[in-house]
């Protein structure tokens, strides 16, 4: 089954231990026997409303395909991790799979296209 998954980690953190963050979830899924499809970090956004008494933090979007047993380990860890305030997990449906694929086809066409320009120039 394909999942999507949104955590917001607390904006204290440096650069480093924000990736630190990002890759041990990463890895709890891996170890688990999921398949990372697309890892997006969003950066620093204002939230809609405090939490925790603060009005920012880091975005990181995670899509990746597993066993629905899985959601749960993964979810056990933001409870257990200090840096997350706020998760939300859910499995896509074929709509939001084929939405999801398009994004990043078109975030990679985004990618290349500096760069054929470039290419013109010379």
């Amino acid at each position: 089954m394909k999942y999507e998954t949104v955590f917001i980690l607390t904006p204290v953190l440096s650069d480093v231990q924000m990736k630190e963050a990002v890759e041990k979830f990463s890895k709890v899924l891996t170890d688990a026997g999921a398949t990372i499809v697309n890892t997006e970090e969003w950066g620093m956004r204002k939230l809609a409303y405090p939490i925790q008494k603060k009005s920012t933090g880091f975005y990181t979007l995670i899509e990746f395909e597993g066993e629905p047993t899985l959601v749960r380990k993964l979810e056990t860890a933001y409870r257990r991790d200090e840096r997350v305030i706020r998760f939300l997990t859910f499995r896509q449906d074929k709509y939001a799979a084929e939405y999801a694929a398009k994004r990043r086809s078109l975030k990679a066409n985004k990618a290349e296209a500096p760069q054929t320009q470039e290419a013109k120039e010379d």
